[in-house]
């Protein structure tokens, strides 16, 4: 397998810059007896194939990474990288796999697997429910 590096500068890596935003509409998801409920009409950036946003705050008990895959298919991790700073992750665009923001670019597949890197340990994964246009995340 080749690995895709995102493109990002030395101080991006440095100072662990994510590439992946928060969603524009803050009002748009919330979290409640252990999901993360995402309303997709308020978050227009996971309704387009290849796009990410990453979730944190407001009394979620862990970062969350949701993936919108190009072959339309949602995916949720947890946002911690497993090596030394627990930096955040991002989705690599075009690939099946997400990438830490630091400068030692640990590279996992979307089963959480580490594929790439110095990351010790793969990374949870969520299961994703579609309907009523929400994807509900259990993760807890």
């Amino acid at each position: 397998m080749t690995i895709t590096f995102l493109q990002r500068s030395i101080w991006q890596r440095i100072f662990g810059i994510s590439a992946t935003s928060k969603p524009q509409d803050p009002d748009g998801w919330h979290y409640e007896s252990g999901e993360l409920i995402i309303r997709l009409e308020q978050i227009p950036e996971l309704t387009q194939p290849g796009r990410a946003v990453r979730f944190e705050g407001k009394k979620l008990p862990q970062r969350i990474l949701v993936v919108y895959g190009e072959n339309k298919q949602y995916r949720a991790f947890h946002n911690r990288c497993t090596h030394l700073a627990h930096r955040r992750l991002d989705y690599v665009p075009g690939t099946e796999t997400i990438q830490c923001c630091s400068v030692n670019k640990s590279t996992y597949s979307f089963d959480g697997d580490k594929i790439h890197g110095p990351a010790p340990r793969p990374i949870p994964t969520y299961p994703v429910k579609i309907g009523d246009g929400e994807l509900r995340i259990w993760i807890s």
